[in-house]
């Protein structure tokens, strides 16, 4: 696809992601979704509004009545979308840097549209083929103030309330001044718990921290952990559809650990779990322990859900699946990474016992991950040329599901491009942190190289 990636339509606003762009793929959206009413919502950002007005413009012009959200988590207006069997598109850069924004495309069943769907709207916005409605059957505009509230009481109904507040939990929350600040302490409170906060102000311009939950932008979190005592960290994304934690120590909990130890608890022998070609060995060995399967995708929550999809199709159950990122999905609750739903499934097992050990069988491997920013389209090509060259000289099978994959047994390193952002990412992950170092240090200078020569 040219328009959408692994997540959405994402750029820089303004030269890459232009009112115009947006525009184009609302007014595609519209044409092809067989409704008359959609909603358009937005995170924190502070071009959301001007996309989101143009959404709006986009969806009536071709005839569609428009619901107004506001600022919501991408999870609440999945909630709106499947509670009133409207779409909607979502104006979010996600976890991207400020300056970038993007749009998202859920369906009236409140999933993300699956391929197949986003290049049909694609196909519809290249072409510049949209069913334009005559001036007076253009569609008109409501405010709708209630999707934060109905998110929150949605959530509260779905988890262990009992068990969480019996066990008087402290939880140290950042965030990240995204859109799940107006939703997650209050959320979090409602639960019983003693909530600490840090930057829990909304501000598109992501004063306290940059958008993406990784440990380099959260050492206010670890801190505020361990000066208030608290029991656990959690921090979200920019439209707050991750959770990441901290032990109760202030010590950063990898997202792959806490992915698979939630998995731990969820999977059964016979079931299915669906992660990306970057899935960590942790997830690999719950798998293998309880008698699972795992399926792999492309990264991209869009490619996970699809392939959720067809899995539960044919009769299989898929109670967990995500990537580690943070980004996790219960398709038995809704097939939408929600970052509160998450802690809170989080939390059932904190109520049991500390982070520390919960995570503990997950701590013998590290991850590394380097990016390699490119400046145009063949800067980009010399750098994947080279990363298919370093693959078939080295001694290791490569998985070409998304990008280049070789696994040595103890260890893995892999090479794709950003579905979001003009980088080449290399992921490593091994028992010990110097030899995933090592993994993604060669591969990087071997890519360099290419660049400079």
């Amino acid at each position: 696809m040219q328009l959408f990636g692994s997540s959405g339509v994402r750029g820089v606003a303004g030269t890459e992601l232009t009112p115009e762009l947006v525009l184009s793929v609302s007014k595609a959206a519209g044409t092809v979704w067989e409704t008359d009413r959609a909603a358009v919502a937005r995170d924190t950002r502070t071009t959301g509004e001007l996309f989101a007005d143009t959404a709006a413009s986009g969806l009536a012009s071709v005839g569609l009545d428009v619901d107004r959200l506001g600022v919501v988590p991408t999870p609440g207006v999945t909630r709106y979308c499947e509670a009133e069997g409207v779409p909607a598109v979502i104006v979010t850069a996600s976890h991207n840097p400020p300056e970038y924004n993007g749009v998202k495309l859920v369906g009236p069943d409140g999933v993300e549209l699956t391929v197949d769907d986003l290049e049909r709207v694609e196909s519809h916005a290249l072409a510049e083929n949209y069913d334009v409605a005559a001036w007076d059957e253009v569609g008109e505009t409501d405010r709708v103030e209630s999707a934060n509230r109905e998110y929150v009481a949605d959530l509260l109904a779905a988890v262990d309330r009992e068990t969480i507040a019996a066990a008087d939990l402290t939880v140290a929350l950042d965030p990240g001044h995204g859109a799940g600040a107006l939703t997650s302490p209050a959320f979090l409170r409602e639960l019983g718990c003693e909530v600490v906060t840090v930057n829990a102000q909304p501000d598109g311009r992501f004063p306290g921290r940059m958008p993406e939950p990784v440990s380099e932008h959260l050492e206010d979190l670890g801190r505020l952990v361990r000066t208030t005592d608290a029991d656990v960290g959690i921090a979200h994304d920019g439209d707050a559809d991750r959770a990441i934690f901290f032990d109760e120590r202030g010590a950063y909990v990898e997202g792959d650990a806490s992915l698979a130890a939630l998995a731990a608890a969820a999977l059964d022998e016979g079931d299915t779990t669906v992660a990306a070609v970057n899935v960590s060995q942790r997830l690999v060995d719950v798998v293998n322990d309880v008698g699972a399967s795992l399926e792999l995708t492309p990264i991209g929550a869009t490619n996970i859900i699809t392939r959720i999809r067809e899995l539960r199709a044919a009769g299989e159950s898929v109670p967990v699946a995500g990537e580690g990122n943070g980004g996790v999905f219960f398709p038995d609750y809704r097939l939408v990474r929600d970052g509160a739903f998450v802690a809170a499934k989080f939390l059932e097992l904190v109520a049991e016992r500390p982070v520390s050990e919960i995570v503990a069988p997950y701590q013998d491997y590290h991850n590394v991950r380097v990016n390699l920013t490119y400046a145009d389209e063949n800067e980009r090509a010399r750098l994947l040329d080279a990363a298919g060259d370093y693959v078939e000289r080295a001694d290791a099978q490569p998985d070409t599901t998304d990008g280049y994959r070789l696994d040595y047994g103890d260890s893995w390193v892999l090479v794709r491009p950003s579905g979001t952002e003009p980088k080449i990412r290399v992921y490593a992950e091994a028992h010990s942190r110097d030899r995933a170092a090592a993994l993604a240090e060669d591969v990087r200078a071997a890519l360099e190289a290419a660049r400079d020569a």
